[in-house]
């Protein structure tokens, strides 16, 4: 009597296990990756001046940033197109870039496994192909290349601009090398930025590199937030290219780096799932941006992008999205 009691409480507490198991709430995705980095050493740290409040940020420090999240791998984007900003005179301009782009190569190998870095370039200047060249070259800095437009003061509804434009796309493409490419204007300069600049990124400069992949940023904008008109108008025009299907748009994709934000309102969270739909969600990579000063760290960015209004599938697709550039990427779903 006492053995059968006995296994008939075991047998029950298995039932109640294995009931309690089917109602706990599903364990949430964790972003394969985070895609927008950022590193930052001592000499740019100088360069920026202190009234930045940014601070040198080596990788050791970032990555128990990305082991609160559970995230296991990184992008460092080079901030070394910082010396070639329209808005300042450097002396020893490329010898000082070739050293960043360098110093962000040394702190990915620090961590092989789980972090692989981007050759910071300034399209506008005359090295900037021969930077290219090195950079696929080297082993630590041969996945892509990191422009910021509004850094260098590219102004896409400028022809001259959209041509030089195309040359730089056109020889990471030759490199093999993927583009990740911050689009926003100016601002500081008060430069166009809508709907044309938009459709002359698509028509004029993208076309140039068709066999990479290329990395919007910030969803078109600059962040944090989602509070500028002409990075909204920007984003309408590309997720409408995405959803019809524009010739170029094969290889596009877009991180969500800092857009969402704890304080994103209703209608804006609506309208930033709708454009992520439009995009595709299987062209939408996980990124939070620099972790430094108000920005948000990686677990945090994360929580603030799962408070839009997207479904647990979508979410789950974002998370374990991985562009080709990287080495361990399983071949990706086409678009449906």
């Amino acid at each position: 009597m006492h053995h059968t009691l006995t296994a008939l409480l075991a047998a029950a507490a298995l039932l109640c296990g294995a009931a309690h198991a089917r109602h706990q709430a599903p364990a949430q995705p964790t972003p394969a990756a985070d895609y927008h980095q950022h590193v930052f050493s001592d000499e740019i740290i100088a360069l920026i001046g202190p009234g930045s409040g940014l601070v040198p940020l080596p990788a050791k420090d970032l990555i128990p940033l990305l082991d609160a999240a559970g995230i296991r791998k990184a992008v460092l984007l080079s901030t070394a197109y910082m010396y070639g900003s329209a808005n300042r005179k450097v002396d020893n301009e490329y010898a000082r870039v070739r050293r960043e782009n360098d110093w962000t190569a040394e702190q990915a190998a620090q961590y092989p496994d789980r972090l692989i870095a981007f050759c910071g370039i300034a399209p506008m200047k005359d090295y900037a192909l021969e930077e290219i060249r090195r950079c696929a070259g080297r082993p630590g800095l041969k996945h892509g290349i990191k422009l910021h437009l509004g850094n260098s003061d590219v102004q896409l509804g400028e022809p001259a601009h959209q041509a030089r434009l195309a040359e730089v796309f056109a020889g990471a493409d030759r490199a093999g090398m993927a583009i990740l490419v911050h689009m926003r204007a100016s601002i500081r300069h008060k430069r166009p930025y809508g709907a044309a600049e938009a459709q002359a990124f698509l028509d004029k400069v993208l076309p140039a590199a068709p066999n990479v992949p290329v990395q919007v940023a910030h969803l078109a904008g600059t962040g944090p937030g989602y509070d500028d008109p002409p990075s909204r108008d920007v984003l309408a025009v590309l997720a409408e290219a995405m959803e019809k299907r524009h010739p170029a748009t094969r290889n596009l994709w877009f991180d969500v780096a800092s857009i969402a934000q704890n304080d994103t309102t209703p209608e804006d969270a609506a309208e930033l799932a709708k454009r992520l739909r439009q995009i595709g969600l299987t062209q939408v990579l996980y990124g939070s941006d620099s972790a430094q000063g108000g920005n948000l760290r990686p677990r945090e960015a994360w929580a603030a992008f799962r408070k839009l209004p997207l479904t647990a599938g979508e979410f789950e697709q974002v998370a374990r999205n991985r562009p080709p550039y990287m080495k361990d990427s399983p071949v990706r779903e086409e678009r449906p």
